[in-house]
């Protein structure tokens, strides 16, 4: 992640204290979600060692997680990969995320402190510049730590570990339709949730975001849909 948007995100616990294989997990689990390893490209769990510059023990243990929350797939020979969504896998996500994300920005309107609000739209215009920038991997971090801040600030973990699970089965798609697109065609909701935040309109916040993740998942599904080559 650039520096900029860096400064922006919740400080991770001191990676010191962390057992190296949380530490794996961890990377491995963001080069899923925001989509370095491609759907449906089979990597070996050796070049994974290769790349994390970690053992075969943590790394196993990493990918049984990830395969454990349905974000990789054991392919056999030793190779694992990133599912391919199917259009029901699309549907469900979407229907899940309809109605998570504005219950979880309903209360975080309820319960966010104006520093907090602050620390919301700092990190909103930052994803903006990434965006202006073309910075198609700080985009797409951006927007997943803003969705984050929000899960956190409802102060419901179940809720917001369900809604945080989901962005793992459809974050490297994600990565897919915003290479296809480009970052300049990524419009979202964020400054209507931020003003009705603001307003503590707890309502209006739950619509804000409730189109913005339709907006986003729908051009999940238009590019799914859309014929490739020589179809």
């Amino acid at each position: 992640m650039n520096k900029a948007a860096g400064k922006l995100t919740n400080p991770a616990p001191d990676a010191a204290r962390l057992p190296a294989h949380e530490l794996i997990y961890r990377r491995l689990r963001d080069l899923v979600l925001f989509g370095d390893l491609a759907p449906g490209q089979p990597v070996t769990i050796q070049g994974l060692t290769d790349r994390l510059g970690a053992g075969m023990t943590p790394v196993r243990e990493a990918i049984r997680r990830l395969i454990s929350e349905g974000a990789l797939e054991f392919q056999g020979n030793r190779r694992v990969c990133v599912p391919l969504l199917t259009a029901d896998n699309i549907s469900e996500l979407i229907l899940a995320r309809q109605w998570l994300d504005p219950h979880l920005s309903l209360l975080a309107t309820q319960r966010a402190t104006p520093r907090d609000l602050d620390d919301l739209e700092e990190m909103d215009a930052t994803l903006d510049e990434a965006i202006r920038r073309g910075d198609l991997r700080g985009y797409l971090e951006l927007n997943y730590r803003f969705h984050k801040r929000l899960y956190d600030l409802a102060e419901a973990p179940i809720l917001a570990d369900l809604a945080d699970g989901l962005w793992l089965r459809f974050g490297p798609s994600l990565r897919v339709v915003c290479g296809r697109l480009g970052t300049q065609n990524l419009p979202d909701k964020h400054k209507d949730l931020l003003a009705a935040m603001r307003a503590r309109d707890s309502e209006a916040a739950a619509r804000a975001i409730r189109e913005d993740v339709i907006q986003g998942m729908e051009q999940v599904r238009q590019s799914f849909e859309a014929p490739g080559p020589g179809r």
